[in-house]
C-alpha cells in the first residue's frame, strides 16, 4: 500500500506578480525551488493564506536569486502582488518508508529570499 505524503514546502512565500496572460502556472525562484527540492513542471498546490483560496498547477523556473514568486493565466486570479502564499508537493510512498520520510521544508526570508 501506498500513502500520499507531504515532500516539499516553502512556507510564507510572497507574491511578486501575476500575469494573467501568461500561459498558466507558477513561476518561483530557481533558488527556492532547489532548496525545497522542486523540480520544473512538478504539480504543486499553491494556498493563499491572505484569502483562503488554493490552486493546484505546475511549477516554471523562474530566474535565480530574482525572489519572484509570480502566479501565471487563470491562477493570477487567485491572489495578488503581496499575497502570502503556501506551496506543497506530495509524493506517494509505501506505508511504512513514508513513516519515516522527512520532507524538505524551506521557510522563506523577506524577498523570497533563503
Amino acid at each position: 500500500m501506498n500513502i500520499s505524503v507531504l515532500k516539499s514546502k516553502v512556507h510564507r512565500a510572497v507574491i511578486t506578480e501575476a500575469n494573467l496572460h501568461y500561459v498558466g502556472s507558477l513561476t518561483l525562484d530557481e533558488d527556492l525551488m532547489d532548496a525545497a527540492n522542486f523540480i520544473e513542471n512538478e504539480k504543486v498546490t499553491v494556498v493563499n493564506v491572505n484569502n483562503g483560496e488554493r490552486l493546484d498547477t505546475y511549477l516554471i523556473k523562474g530566474k535565480r536569486g530574482s525572489g519572484v514568486c509570480c502566479l501565471n493565466g487563470p491562477a493570477a486570479r487567485k491572489g495578488m502582488t503581496g499575497d502570502v502564499v503556501v506551496i506543497i508537493s506530495y509524493c506517494s510512498l509505501p506505508f511504512e518508508e513514508a513513516k519515516t520520510f522527512k520532507p524538505w521544508i524551506v521557510f522563506p526570508k523577506e524577498g523570497n529570499r533563503l
